[in-house]
């Protein structure tokens, strides 16, 4: 594969990359009017037929440019004769493996409206969704599947999913589905097309066994890279980075602290656990927020409820893990607060990624605990960028920022008029004080009304390390270093979480056909944990153990109870012998 970067023509606009009419004006119609520079990079080489590397962060506009030349070329080529399927079934000629549910269905959804009018049809297929109304879907038939390596391969042991008639496949956040145990499952759906196809690999990041994955499957790929965009010598960040040192006890308050300091216009709190998300937004709305919870364990037509009513404005605050918020796309967000430290920095980079987009100023904050100073040291050589260590905003601080916000409202009021009908009041009441007092009293009730009697207590601040002394932290693995596989089925070796942690037994091993893969994808799509928060793993032949985060541990067994496993419910607890 080659080693160097393609640098893309300057095009003008999307028509000038090759697009048809048609899609040229679905493309308008959905208000994008310039391509981005990975679409700028990509699409040319996509519409040619040429096998492709990408290598983008999130945010950049990957989706549309894979889905559009998908699209374009599925048109533009008629579906094979009879032989892959039967002649009453539409062929399957389009292929994209997501990491998670939330990224199949945002996907899908896109690719849908890049072709309307084309006659181009689309699926999602996920776990946690009736196999059902999967099945039936594509017996139907449908050109392009958007789908989960878990889902996907059980639907080919199914044979309710015919792969032989694709002609283009892309692996969309490959680096994701790896670090979520998928390796084995791309290889085999990947084995189950045919090797004239067409293949895109999009990454963040490419470790080497994405490398490897990518000389096993790509013929001859073209590798784009698009690199973030850093500021000129001079002018401030796009992201404005900041951190608060806070034990972990206070976290809630010194979230409300930030917050009321603040005054987001739209901001995302992203959490570890669905148990974190739900008690957070609960707490958030007890003290007057209006938060709304997202995370797996929620039903599809509830995350859509949630996300209308925040791009609506009826919510400020979007309290959400990073499994179910992934491939969110959310115009205009002013903050990005990391209730916990994220678990890797291509997380971090994700999660800030999403403010401070389209040339505005976004502020990503993140509350670290005070053995956490490690982790934020690394963050910053991820960000080639200073985090600033801020202290938490004293009572004096909150109570400034809130006579700040009433002097606002009534410098607004002022500006407004209509003031008539109340002069009489003023008028008589300066018969008798002076006008002054008057008003400042007037501004003490507006003051009150607007936000209550605020009686805060002030939270304990940690110090900041001195220079050169951080914490030591959870070991880092050295960057681009695969973990070594065990032997008879065992997972990869993993980094302990960095907290208290429980072990849970799942009463299927070996023997009911339980990899890894099997157990990591269920617990981070269906209990909304990051794989990484994950340890070790041991599959014998009739039962699992995993390790999880203590603090998580209840809801995990809760929810994996209700979640098939290999097509089977199996009996999940804490591990007895622990106890």
């Amino acid at each position: 594969m080659p080693a160097t970067p393609r640098t893309a023509p300057v095009t003008p606009g999307f028509k000038g990359l090759g697009l048809g009419e048609a899609l040229v004006k679905a493309v308008a119609a959905l208000g994008y009017e310039e391509p981005t520079p990975v679409q700028t990079a990509t699409m040319p080489l996509m519409l040619s037929g040429r096998d492709l590397i990408g290598q983008a962060a999130t945010g950049t506009g990957k989706t549309a440019a894979f889905a559009l030349p998908m699209i374009q070329r599925l048109t533009e080529t008629d579906p094979p004769a009879a032989g892959a399927r039967r002649a009453s079934r539409r062929a399957t000629r389009g292929l994209v493996l997501v990491p998670t549910r939330e990224l199949a269905m945002q996907v899908a959804e896109a690719v849908h409206k890049y072709a309307h009018g084309t006659g181009v049809s689309v699926v999602p297929l996920y776990g946690g969704a009736s196999m059902l109304q999967q099945i039936r879907a594509l017996e139907r038939g449908v050109d392009i599947v958007v789908a989960t390596p878990g889902r996907a391969l059980d639907h080919l042991r199914r044979q309710s999913l015919d792969l032989s008639a694709v002609a283009m496949l892309v692996l969309d956040e490959a680096d994701e589905m790896l670090d979520m145990g998928f390796a084995e499952d791309i290889d085999a759906i990947l084995e189950a097309t045919p090797e004239a196809r067409q293949t895109a690999l999009f990454s963040a990041t490419m470790p080497p066994r994405l490398r490897a994955i990518a000389e096993r499957h790509l013929r001859k790929p073209e590798r784009i890279t698009v690199q973030r965009e850093t500021p000129a010598a001079g002018k401030l960040p796009r992201v404005r980075q900041v951190a608060y040192i806070v034990p972990r006890a206070h976290k809630a308050a010194a979230l409300q602290r930030v917050l009321d300091i603040e005054s987001p216009t739209s901001a995302i709190v992203f959490c570890r656990t669905r148990l974190e998300v739900d008690t957070l937004v609960e707490t958030l709305n007890a003290h007057g927020y209006r938060a709304e919870a997202l995370h797996g364990g929620m039903q599809q037509r509830q995350r859509e409820a949630v996300m209308r009513r925040f791009r609506a404005a009826s919510a400020d605050l979007l309290v959400a893990t990073d499994v179910a918020a992934r491939g969110l796309n959310i115009e205009q967000l002013s903050h990005v607060i990391n209730y916990d430290v994220p678990s890797a920095p291509e997380a971090y980079i994700h999660r800030i990624g999403r403010t401070g987009r389209a040339g505005r100023e976004g502020t990503a904050i993140t509350l670290a605990e005070p053995r956490e100073h490690r982790q934020l040291q690394a963050l910053e050589r991820a960000t080639r960028q200073k985090i600033e260590v801020a202290t938490l905003p004293t009572v004096a601080d909150l109570r400034a920022r809130r006579l700040e916000l009433t002097s606002a409202s009534l410098r607004e009021q002022i500006l407004a008029g209509e003031l008539d009908d109340v002069r009489v009041v003023v008028e008589q009441l300066a018969g008798e004080f002076g006008i002054l007092d008057v008003a400042a009293a007037a501004v003490k009730l507006a003051h009150s009304a607007l936000t209550g009697d605020g009686e805060e207590q002030e939270l304990p601040a940690a110090p900041p390390p001195r220079e050169g002394r951080f914490d030591r932290g959870p070991r880092e693995r050295p960057e681009g270093r695969a973990p070594r596989e065990r032997a008879e089925g065992r997972a990869p070796r993993r980094a302990a979480p960095s907290g208290p942690t429980a072990r849970l037994f799942f009463g299927a091993g070996r023997e009911a056909g339980i990899r890894p893969a099997d157990l990591v994808g269920a617990i981070a799509n269906e209990a909304g944990i990051s794989s990484r928060d994950l340890g070790a793993i041991e599959i014998t032949d009739r039962f699992s153990l995993v390790d999880v985060p203590e603090e998580a541990a209840d809801h995990i067994v809760e929810t994996m109870r209700k979640t098939m496993l290999r097509g089977k419910k199996v009996l999940v607890r804490r591990d007895r012998a622990g106890e």
